[in-house]
């Protein structure tokens, strides 16, 4: 990687951490009583991890010019594989392994019809959207499922108790971390991350480069349906049930949050930890809102701007480029 990209991916996460940082001190001077605790921060993280966690595997879909509108779907459907496995008396490691399965398949079948068949990813996903949404209200029969079972699952995303206080954040934060790092890595500094930027800077280039270019797509979206699972795998321990008809526009956030973070909708650009901090920015603007006591809609409204704005400025800096 040349060291001028380097510098400008330093600049891109600081610049966006700035943004963050005045948007959370600018709640903090409106409501000086309860937005700048360490609970309401925490609470910020443990409702951002879903999401979150999904736009780790998005940025590389993002980064190679692709679009999956599936992994909303996807999460649903494994808190729900993994809450009637429980009812069923499986034990936790053994739903939670056939949950993450399910979501890798999904990505699998995904990445198979856009690679292989050279069907658009905006068309296949969203096939498999309907698909997937309508097999998780099957299996729970159009209704949430209690597993009826007190698992460590249900503990990932749960509040620390005095005696917990050690660990700072749940379990789940820290896997979403780890996680993120590793991501991180892989996307700047291994061949696979090259391969990924190459095929979503240009395709053909990378083809004649000897980018085995179906084989990496498959790859990608057989990763989006694997993060999308551990996504439906917080969702069941925030939940405690699962539930075929949650999170719905989920994948519009984790869109969103991967193009505030500085991705291209083009391709070839796009960074995992400014996708996490897209996701922050957003989560901390829902929770200002909240507590300023304005309505959902305006809080669409502003994640909407800062969206569009974000696009705009993608774009009039892609034509200084060309």
């Amino acid at each position: 990687m040349r060291r001028s990209e380097t510098w400008r991916g330093v600049l891109n996460t600081a610049s966006l951490l700035a943004a963050w940082l005045v948007i959370f001190l600018v709640f903090s001077v409106l409501k000086p009583e309860s937005f700048p605790s360490v609970r309401n921060l925490e609470t910020i993280l443990r409702q951002s991890t879903i999401v979150a966690m999904s736009a780790l595997a998005m940025t590389y879909v993002i980064v190679s010019a692709g679009i999956d509108l599936s992994v909303g779907s996807i999460a649903a459907c494994v808190s729900v594989v993994i809450a009637v496995l429980l009812k069923d008396g499986y034990g936790p490691w053994t739903a939670v392994a056939v949950g993450l399965a399910c979501g890798a398949a999904i990505g699998l079948l995904n990445g198979v019809l856009i690679a292989r068949l050279k069907v658009g990813p905006f068309i296949v996903t969203l096939g498999t959207y309907l698909i997937v949404r309508g097999v998780a209200k099957g299996l729970g029969q159009e209704q949430t499922v209690d597993p009826q079972r007190q698992v460590w699952l249900n503990d990932l995303l749960g509040s620390l108790g005095p005696e917990e206080r050690w660990r700072i954040f749940p379990n789940g934060i820290w896997l979403l971390i780890a996680l993120a790092v590793l991501a991180a890595l892989t996307l700047r500094h291994t061949r696979f991350g090259r391969h990924v930027v190459a095929i979503g800077s240009n395709e053909q280039a990378a083809r004649l480069c000897g980018v085995n270019v179906e084989a990496t797509k498959v790859w990608i979206y057989t990763l989006s349906g694997l993060f999308a699972g551990l996504s439906g795998l917080m969702l069941f321990s925030r939940l405690r049930l699962g539930d075929p008809t949650a999170v719905v526009g989920m994948e519009l956030e984790v869109i969103a949050g991967v193009v505030i973070g500085g991705a291209s909708l083009s391709g070839g650009e796009g960074s995992v930890v400014g996708s996490i901090i897209g996701v922050l920015i957003m989560y901390t603007i829902r929770s200002g809102c909240a507590q300023y006591g304005l309505p959902n809609w305006v809080q669409e409204i502003v994640t909407g701007a800062i969206i569009v704005a974000a696009v705009a400025l993608d774009r009039l800096r892609l034509r200084k480029t060309a």
